[in-house]
């Protein structure tokens, strides 16, 4: 049954508040609020920017460096040992973190390319950060109902709002620190991640390049800065503003390649092709941002109006307005509320431990105790009232040691598959250096810019995952390398020192790199293999 409820988004510079209920396929607005801040942490937001109306029962988005969206592949088991699995992986990466971590899991949806195996996406979170939102709450009013990834919440909005069709959607939601992305296909949810990076990229670019304070800067990035090609400037501070956003905009599209990348290794989808690109987000607002990310990514982008379809009716007309202007940076949080509402919807409910444990506690452990109690009063009075009934338990009895010793077996079972999992997974992270492969091609081209030779120049430039056997990288175990063609102009003396000069600044530059380069006959072209992620070269045998 549906029930009202509020979805909460604190931001770095707002915090969202959107309460209703999604009821007949649809959802219900009754209450919104967004108040903007300058806070430096969790507490510090709550504190600084407040609803203005009584929250109630609240679902809150959690995103950032204290959350870490996972996953494991898992042959089909029973739920009990699923969630056995699934707690050896939290214990283990607690002990990893030395921190208390708090989790849920849910399966994703059954892929065509993964047969006789489940995905599991499992959200854990730093306990300390949910006791931090937990008292703002509280300080708020509001009664928790659970925490969810934002990433979640945001694959929620594009279900319930969203034109879902049989395409590949990649939706990014692009806060002022954090990037929360989604790969969706049909109404499936492919791959989650938060990542860091978001409209901060753009206020430090433009920082750096103006010499002034990160809120100036950001007051510069809204009034002058845009990334429209072949924009007519209005003034040179415009036309710097532009040019040092360009910059910023490539970290975030590199950001957006490497997720699609990263999908394909963790989830195992080598054809994966994303057809469309939606934003939302306070981020998702600058000027010229989605034709800019459309010609670097070759698909359509453009901005996710997850509201177009939400009833909001109810509220009052500078309520309304004030939804109009901030419906991007809201989105997060109608998919909170969404899920906390609609019963049906994807879930992903990280709680607390005492939260957890209280409601086990109500929820089942004290209806437990209350027939154990019952159990243990009838065994009694069985004893008591007929020796054949005694004879009947002791047979019971001897029946449940048999299924112990099954169970034990069964567990024994489960440890070595834990230990075959362990070795999938570090298996898993050796691709974790496809994230990177954007890093790989900014740090490059900003070589070529400040060391390339006078006199010569790049024709193509161009990053791909393969193998390459003079760079160690070996079929199976592909890597992403970047190829570079060059020439040198005609006329260009010493065009074999100069380049050999180049490669040894190239050396020098990326010490940890794999290269080989090769000259053409006539001396006046080359070409360059690269990478920075090849395999560990072998350690030489000592002598003996």
């Amino acid at each position: 049954m549906a029930r009202v409820a509020t979805g909460i988004d604190i931001g770095s510079r707002t915090n969202k508040f959107v309460r209703g209920q999604y009821k007949g396929g649809k959802f219900q607005l009754t209450d919104f609020a967004v108040a903007p801040h300058s806070a430096g942490n969790v507490a510090e937001a709550w504190s600084a920017g407040e609803a203005g109306f009584k929250l109630g029962l609240s679902r809150v988005g959690l995103t950032g460096r204290d959350v870490n969206i996972r996953y494991t592949r898992v042959p089909r088991v029973p739920d009990w040992q699923l969630r056995k699995l699934m707690r050896f992986e939290v214990e283990e990466v607690g002990g990893s973190s030395g921190a208390a971590v708090a989790s849920d899991f849910n399966l994703l949806p059954a892929m065509p390319e993964v047969e006789d195996e489940d995905i599991v996406l499992l959200a854990l979170a730093r306990e300390g950060l949910l006791e931090e939102h937990a008292d703002g709450l509280a300080g708020a009013g509001g009664t928790l109902d659970a925490f969810s990834p934002c990433a979640v919440a945001l694959y929620n909005a594009w279900t319930h709002f969203g034109v879902v069709e049989d395409e590949t959607v990649l939706i990014a939601n692009i806060g002022h620190e954090n990037l929360d992305v989604i790969l969706v296909r049909g109404p499936d949810l492919l791959f989650a991640r938060n990542l860091t990076g978001g409209g901060k990229l753009f206020d430090d670019a433009i920082a750096e390049r103006f010499g002034v304070s990160r809120q100036r800067a950001e007051e510069l990035k809204i009034d002058l800065a845009t990334l429209e090609a072949g924009a007519r400037y209005r003034s040179p501070d415009q036309e710097k503003a532009s040019r040092a956003a360009l910059a910023a905009g490539g970290q975030l599209l590199s950001l957006l390649q490497s997720t699609v990348m990263f999908c394909k290794s963790q989830v195992k989808i080598s054809n994966l092709r994303v057809d469309r690109v939606l934003l939302c987000g306070g981020g998702a607002a600058l000027a010229g941002l989605p034709k800019y990310l459309s010609s670097g990514l070759g698909v359509p982008v453009e901005l996710f109006d997850a509201f177009r379809v939400v009833d909001s009716s109810a509220l009052a007309p500078q309520v309304a307005e004030k939804l109009e202007e901030y419906k991007l940076e809201a989105v997060v949080a109608l998919g909170l509320a969404t899920m906390a509402s609609d019963p049906d919807a994807y879930g992903i409910e990280i709680l607390p431990a005492k939260t957890r444990a209280r409601r086990e506690f109500v929820g089942g452990t004290i209806w437990a105790i209350a027939a154990a109690v019952l159990a243990v009063g009838y065994l009694g009075w069985s004893a008591w009232s007929a020796k054949s009934q005694l004879d009947a338990a002791k047979s019971e009895l001897s029946g449940l040691e048999t299924r112990l010793r099954r169970s034990r077996e069964t567990h024994r079972k489960t440890e070595e598959l834990l230990a075959h999992n362990a070795k999938l997974e570090r298996d898993a992270s050796l691709l974790a250096g496809v994230s990177g492969s954007g890093v790989q091609l900014a740090s490059l081209i900003r070589q070529i810019e400040a060391e390339l030779p006078d006199g010569f120049w790049i024709e193509s430039l161009a990053s791909e995952w393969r193998f390459h056997d003079q760079l160690r990288v070996q079929r199976g175990e592909e890597r992403p390398i970047v190829r570079i063609n060059g020439r040198a102009r005609e006329g260009v003396e010493s065009i074999a020192a100069a380049l050999g000069g180049y490669i040894d600044k190239l050396r020098t530059r990326f010490p940890q790199a794999e290269l080989v380069y090769a000259p053409s006959p006539s001396g006046d072209k080359f070409t360059l293999d690269l990478t920075l992620y090849a395999p560990a070269a072998p350690v030489a045998a000592s002598a003996q």
